[in-house]
């Protein structure tokens, strides 16, 4: 079995490598089963599908945190909480 993993470390110093700011990292308090490290074994994907992760984790990281950097608007719209509005007046007849 050949697990992918990167572990927060590995994680900090890769952004840390790529210039992305720390002040963008929220830390938050260790929970009741939190790792510290998580891994995937593609085995099973790949044997039967024939997929495998074109892009490593440690690229896609950085990518998806770029993307998220480059859509601050959508960001902020999917988490301003105004969709709950929305959804309250949409299903409020509804039961």
């Amino acid at each position: 079995m050949t697990a992918i993993g990167i572990d927060i470390e590995q994680l900090h110093d890769r952004l840390q490598d790529e210039g992305i700011s720390e002040d963008l990292i929220k830390h938050v308090e260790d929970r009741l089963g939190h790792d510290r490290r998580y891994g995937i074994d593609p085995t099973k994907i790949r044997n039967d599908l024939g997929w495998y992760p074109e892009t490593p984790f440690e690229v896609g990281i950085v990518k998806t945190i770029d993307w998220y950097l480059e859509n601050e608007e959508w960001m902020n719209r999917v988490t301003s909480g105004a969709y709950q509005s929305y959804y309250a007046d949409m299903y409020k007849n509804r039961q």
